[in-house]
């Protein structure tokens, strides 16, 4: 009976031209850098109060869904991350582009956005109660090596020098402890700027260090090309048709299943961690694909597999956020507490209950469905998109460095107004530049800025509590993590050694 009474008001003509509007609105919020799935909601609540229960939650779900893979337009075309996640495999998509092969990174990312959140929906539907005892275990010991986790995957995937890896990562941790933390009550490296003492805005140093940085990147070789690459330039993209997409989809679905099970699976989990969010899950399922890939030296100049793991890992991790949201009452990103905010505006309380009582559990049912509705909507509103992003390629380099340069200074002002970040995004943009001049990858930055600062909260949490190394490991879940961080950690090393033992037992053979 509540499921019959969600499919009618899902299939209502209220919800699905909401999901349909919302869905065009999280295009072209998320093709325009600095303008997150965050901000798209947070736009689009005022509108909710005049929308019934089921198309106002229909509306935060498309739109997070939608956002997530259009900013993958800019992070392929113009090598401007569209959102943090898409940071991790930033470098893949805009190598396909360089290749000629755009549609076929786009269609990628598509795709197994759309299947990651199909997954992310189903787990959420059979385990959402389960899963949230899960969530509820994480400590200050586990968010701990959880971040640390991340961070080491960050190194791990830095190309050919992990050295360089590991400075830029600790130059990106460096940035985030300027300012006031949240367990200092001095604020730090801010020379005596009181911009900073709320610290480095994540967002204009993402943009800066790769949209700006491109533009200086243009500007410096505009003198040996004065057009950008355009896709009549590259015959294969012409026919690309809803027929292709579905067919290069499947394919690779059968290629590689278990792959995908498991970059979903990374996803839903790290996603109901409260505060983890998709970011660390794309980081983690890239780390974890290219490890296990026969192919590790295709990642970071063009690799579809990273894409696709990471990009299912990006949308499952969505509804992953939902599970603490709406079994505890507790946010598990931004997205999910403006969500709450929502829900209780519409006199619906998040916790056990809400599995329990009638009325609640038609709003539950109907959750899933838009859900699955949303991720079924983005396949045409994002093939719409794919089409119509490769014109930006047709535009001569010397008007699109300009339009690029004012989308990120007009970005980076969006998120608070602010001069400041305007002048930020320039100084990341000089970095970024010079440090790829010099082969420093910026991923591990972007994070080390994104998780520093998360880190070192939890680092002095831990050691007011107990300042013994053993207590790090004392809880099974953070023991877990901690060896899992360790094993990676000392990966190279092992590595090293079971060659030179291997090297020496052939010498001894042929002696």
């Amino acid at each position: 009976m509540e499921l019959q009474a969600a499919f009618l008001a899902v299939f209502s003509v209220e919800t699905l031209l909401t999901i349909l509007l919302c869905g065009l609105f999280g295009l072209f919020v998320g093709s325009i850098p600095g303008l997150t799935a965050t901000m798209a909601v947070a736009l689009i609540v005022p509108v909710t109060f005049y929308l019934s229960d089921v198309s106002a939650i229909a509306a935060i779900v498309t739109l997070t869904a939608v956002c997530i893979f259009s900013g993958d337009i800019p992070t392929t075309l113009l090598r401007i991350p569209g959102t943090p996640s898409s940071a991790a495999y930033v470098d893949d998509a805009y190598a396909l582009r360089q290749k000629g092969r755009y549609a076929n990174a786009l269609s990628t990312s598509l795709m197994f956005s759309v299947t990651g959140g199909l997954f992310g929906t189903l787990i959420l539907f059979l385990c959402a109660p389960q899963l949230a005892v899960l969530a509820r275990q994480f400590g200050t010991y586990e968010y701990f090596w959880l971040y640390a986790l991340g961070l080491s995957c960050a190194a791990m995937v830095s190309g050919e020098s992990r050295l360089k890896g590991a400075i830029a990562l600790l130059l990106g941790i460096l940035f985030s402890l300027v300012g006031l933390s949240e367990v200092h009550s001095e604020p730090r490296f801010t020379f005596g700027s009181e911009e900073l003492i709320s610290g480095i805005h994540f967002i204009p140093a993402l943009i800066g260090l790769f949209g700006v940085s491109e533009v200086l990147r243009g500007l410096w070789s505009v003198g040996q090309s004065t057009t950008a690459p355009s896709i009549n330039d590259t015959p294969v993209q012409t026919d690309f048709s809803v027929v292709r997409l579905l067919s290069e989809w499947y394919s690779m679905l059968v290629r590689r299943p278990w792959q995908t099970i498991r970059s979903c699976s990374l996803g839903t989990v790290i996603g109901m961690i409260p505060g983890a969010g998709a970011d660390i899950a794309a980081w983690i399922s890239y780390t974890f694909s290219k490890r296990f890939s026969n192919t590790p030296e295709d990642y970071g100049s063009g690799s579809e597999e990273g894409l696709a793991d990471a990009s299912a890992a990006n949308n499952s991790s969505l509804a992953g956020a939902w599970i603490p949201a709406l079994v505890l009452g507790i946010p598990g990103d931004s997205v999910t507490a403006i969500l709450i905010g929502v829900l209780m505006m519409k006199n619906i309380n998040p916790g056990p209950d809400i599995f329990t009582q009638p009325e609640q559990v038609t709003l539950i049912y109907s959750i899933y469905l838009s859900f699955i509705v949303a991720n079924l909507v983005l396949i045409p509103i994002g093939y719409f998109g794919i089409r119509t992003s490769g014109l930006i390629l047709k535009v001569p380099q010397r008007v699109l460095l300009p339009v690029i340069l004012l989308f990120c200074i007009v970005g980076s002002y969006a998120i608070s107004s602010s001069l400041f970040d305007v002048a930020l995004i320039l100084l990341f943009g000089i970095l970024g530049f010079f440090l790829e001049r010099y082969q420093f990858p910026l991923g591990p930055v972007v994070l080390g800025l994104l998780l520093g600062a998360d880190l070192e909260a939890t680092f002095v949490q831990n050691l007011t509590k107990d300042r013994s190394l053993g207590a790090f490991f004392s809880r099974p879940l953070a023991a877990a993590l901690g060896i899992i961080c360790l094993l990676i950690w000392m990966a190279p090393a092992i590595s090293a050694g079971v060659r030179k033992v291997r090297q020496t037992s052939s010498r001894n053979k042929s002696a």
